[in-house]
């Protein structure tokens, strides 16, 4: 512990000394390279809040900003041609993060204003489009949202500009270019986003709601391969999301995420009680050690056929991740109903490989994946029946510790509870049974049912 806070320490000497280095041979103020490194300790500060994050990614987006507003100062280009709104927007939609965005638009505007002749003016143009640009497109779900932010922010720079005199002074025509510079910055946001949803290995709204194209290859053979599988992965998809808004977490990801979490049992897909007849099983003739094997590998399998298809890592993760380590209970069982004197049954194998969920979204898509599967079990469904086991589901997963690497707290899992319960009691509610209707005795003679609509008029008529 001491020796990692020491190396901790010492890397943070090297990179702050190596960023006074930097400032001093570009000839920056050397109080900008002081505000990125304090920036730097809060967002260190706030690690929980942050940590999946990495740090070298926005570092990155400042140091294509900045390298590009130091090209323009120094070729005395126009403030104009400044792209400066592109930047908060790609960090919001990146990251979901609007602390974020909002961060590297105070560390980037500061930064870019001093190497103008008008620092405190760009300061606020800057500072005001980077924070109107993380606020307008925050959960955004389509381009043309992007697009909207930009003509928006176009305008608000505009008039920014106007009441700023030394911008103002002697080219009032010029000015109207920061309106069309809010436009650009969309259009350049729209065609830089799969690029750097390609580096920093994240996924957007945007490209979630393409992955929920039920014409995507793996949803298509998930209908004509494994129809019960498909039909289980909707379930836990509506589960998963609602669950998700309640609790301020990531509803579109949990959702997506739902949808692909279990492909791996397209590779065997009548060996999974969701897709097999109720009359037989196939297990029935396997020994529990080879059952397990084969319930077991679809995580892996499911990892497999998400690369071959290039599925976002972060999907990925929901496959990797959706049973944790927890115990394949039921053949664990079959194994130990069946073991002999001289044999010995070791809980480890019948675990899952993991690992565990670490994210907010796979723990909630863990938690509906068992309470729909348990739920879908009962012989008679009744709400107090579902409830009481979707609160034994819940409380075994905590238990067996599936959720010590995740941020759900308590308060969180008792609203992922009172929806899930919600939910399923209204998906698998009991019914009622209609009764049969009376035949009749001869084809010219009316039912009581349609006698009663007769007028008495009709009835004489009729007589």
């Amino acid at each position: 512990m001491i020796k990692q806070t020491v190396k901790n320490k010492l890397k943070l000497i090297f990179w702050s000394a190596l960023i006074f280095l930097i400032s001093y041979i570009i000839r920056v103020n050397l109080a900008i390279p002081t505000l990125l490194i304090c920036l730097a300790l809060y967002l260190n500060l706030r690690r929980l809040n942050v940590k999946n994050h990495n740090l070298l990614n926005l570092t990155l987006l400042f140091l294509i900003i900045f390298s590009v507003s130091y090209f323009i100062a120094r070729q005395r280009v126009p403030v104009y041609y400044m792209p400066f709104s592109a930047i908060p927007m790609l960090v919001i939609l990146l990251f979901n993060n609007l602390e974020l965005s909002l961060l590297l638009a105070l560390a980037s505007s500061i930064t870019i204003a001093s190497l103008s002749r008008y620092p405190l003016e760009l300061i606020l143009l800057f500072l005001i489009s980077g924070i109107l640009a993380g606020i307008l497109v925050e959960k955004a779900r389509k381009r043309t949202t992007i697009i909207r932010a930009g003509f928006i922010i176009g305008i608000i720079q505009l008039i920014v500009v106007i009441f700023t005199d030394p911008l103002w002074k002697g080219f009032p025509l010029d000015s109207l270019f920061f309106l069309f510079n809010g436009i650009v910055s969309g259009i350049i946001v729209l065609g830089a986003l799969p690029v750097f949803e390609y580096l920093f290995r994240t996924v957007t709204n945007i490209s979630l709601l393409e992955m929920a194209d039920f014409n995507h290859p793996l949803l298509q053979r998930m209908v004509l391969e494994a129809p019960g599988t498909y039909h289980h992965s909707l379930v836990v998809g509506n589960l998963s999301e609602t669950a998700c808004s309640a609790i301020g977490a990531n509803a579109l990801l949990a959702r997506i995420g739902a949808y692909y979490h279990d492909i791996g049992k397209l590779q065997k897909p009548g060996y999974f009680i969701e897709n097999q007849s109720a009359s037989e099983s196939r297990h029935d003739t396997l020994a529990p050690n080879m059952s397990k094997m084969i319930i077991m590998n679809h995580v892996r399998e499911g990892v497999e056929l998400a690369v071959k298809y290039r599925l976002s890592p972060a999907l990925v993760d929901f496959i990797s991740q959706h049973h944790g380590n927890s115990l394949v209970y039921y053949f664990y069982r079959r194994a130990m109903e069946s073991l002999e004197e001289d044999q010995e049954v070791k809980e480890e194998g019948f675990r899952y490989p993991g690992p565990r969920p670490n994210t907010k979204e796979t723990a909630v898509v863990l938690l509906a994946d068992s309470a729909e599967a348990a739920t879908r079990a009962l012989k008679e469904p009744a709400p107090v029946k579902i409830e009481e086991l979707v609160r034994k589901v819940i409380n075994n997963k905590f238990i067996d510790g599936q959720l010590e690497e995740c941020e759900l707290t308590l308060k969180d899992l008792e609203k992922i509870s009172a929806t899930f319960i919600r939910i399923l009691t209204g998906i698998y509610h009991s019914r009622v049974t209609y009764p049969e209707e009376p035949r009749r005795e001869n084809n010219h003679k009316k039912s009581p049912k349609e006698d009663s609509h007769l007028s008495d008029k009709d009835k004489k008529g009729n007589s």
